[in-house]
């Protein structure tokens, strides 16, 4: 076997150091095995596995290489690599592969701390740490958002109970972290689909119609039995309907004038178009609301409930069947279908329990500032930052969907 050698390349970022060290490596005929190269704060890291054929002057090479470096105000570190280590890291080739993603407003040392020792605890390996987010400045403010991403390696004989403890660890922690299988579907989604209450939008709207129709307590009390599951949606979802009875139409474009959209909605709306994602609401809210929202976003599909009015007020009826989370569900698949998608391509949203049968079948299912309930039971979960965090899910960093805005703006 030939002479395998770590070379270790660090010091001021600038131009040419790769291409000076490899300019010299090529005159040897080296073959390169493995190169990684990382740039933090202007410092730079290069390390280069090579194959040194038996016919070369190590020595040689290396004073070459040393010289060279050390001109650009480098340092240099050589390290035999023996066979048996060589043989030992091709081994661990084709190992399953994980990210854990971390989603906080500011990164601290302990949030690094635990992430990795929980990795450590579970016998995985880290290959690569990237920071997705922009920048962080010094004075940031409280929506400052931070992004940083694990790649792992190493067998997983219990995932229920590593996804058990990431969550005592976002409970613990005002931090959330998720947990993806690194497949070939991680960064090819093609459909988006979103709950409307309480995830695209900050409000239920049924509760803001019964504060305008007076009945705001009763149809509160019931809206938070369902969405802890507590009572069956359907049944929930007439009863409170039936309360909002005699309100007068107009009070629907009262209240949709007043909805605020959840943070980060219109970032990740925009950024998956432009990416070129289906995106669709699937909601146990109104149709009226969900249809604006269409509007105003460019969804590209919208089920939700409509109301019955009759001359202009509110019957206190629904027209058709009620939306509720099976249908959810079915409506997910139908269009993923439709449109030619795998599930394990889709993104499903949501908050609520009857949000969880559409999150089970999608490949990646979002708990989005859930109710404790939903948290537990979703594979995923974001409660700290705001709803463009799950860019970072797919791998996207701000610089990059920074500049598909750029480009598309000329």
């Amino acid at each position: 076997m030939s002479d395998v050698s770590l070379i270790r390349i660090s010091g001021p970022d600038q131009t040419g150091i790769t291409q000076a060290a490899t300019a010299i490596l090529s005159d040897y005929a080296v073959n390169i095995l493995d190169i990684g190269q990382a740039v933090i704060h202007n410092n730079l890291a290069l390390g280069i596995l090579a194959e040194m054929p038996d016919s070369v002057d190590i020595a040689a090479c290396f004073s070459r290489l040393r010289e060279a470096v050390e001109k650009l105000g480098m340092s240099i570190e050589f390290d035999a690599v023996s066979g048996d280590d060589y043989q030992h890291w091709i081994s661990e080739q084709g190992k399953p592969r994980h990210i854990l993603t971390l989603l906080v407003r500011k990164v601290s040392a302990e949030h690094i701390n635990a992430v990795t020792s929980l990795a450590a605890q579970y016998g995985l390996n880290i290959d690569k740490i990237t920071r997705l987010s922009g920048r962080v400045p010094l004075n940031a403010d409280e929506q400052s958002k931070a992004c940083v991403e694990f790649s792992m390696r190493g067998e997983l004989s219990d995932q229920i109970k590593v996804r058990r403890a990431l969550l005592e660890l976002t409970n613990t922690l005002d931090m959330d972290i998720a947990y993806q299988e690194d497949d070939m579907f991680r960064r090819n989604r093609r459909l988006v689909v979103f709950d409307m209450d309480s995830t695209l939008i900050e409000a239920e709207v049924i509760d803001e119609l019964a504060k305008v129709a007076g009945v705001g307590a009763e149809v509160s009390a019931i809206t938070e039995l369902a969405m802890q599951g507590e009572i069956d949606f359907d049944e929930s979802f007439r009863r409170r309907v039936a309360l909002l009875s005699g309100l007068n139409e107009s009070a629907l474009q009262q209240i949709a004038d007043t909805l605020q959209l959840t943070e980060g909605a219109e970032t990740l709306i925009s950024t998956l178009k432009r990416l070129g994602y289906k995106t669709a609401i699937l909601s146990g809210g109104f149709s009226y609301f969900a249809n604006q929202l269409r509007d105003q976003l460019g969804f590209d599909y919208v089920y939700a409930n409509q109301l019955d009015i009759h001359a202009g007020v509110v019957t206190g009826e629904v027209v058709g069947d009620i939306i509720n989370g099976e249908r959810k569900a079915e409506l997910l698949k139908d269009i993923a279908q439709r449109e030619n998608i795998a599930l394990e391509q889709v993104i499903a949203v949501g908050d609520g329990a009857n949000d969880l049968p559409m999150l089970s079948v999608a490949g990646l299912g979002i708990a989005f500032r859930a109710k404790p309930i939903v948290k537990a039971s979703a594979r995923q979960s974001i409660s700290t930052l705001g709803l463009d965090s799950i860019i970072y899910l797919l791998g996207i960093s701000d610089r990059e969907r920074i500049a598909a805005n750029h480009h598309k703006k000329h």
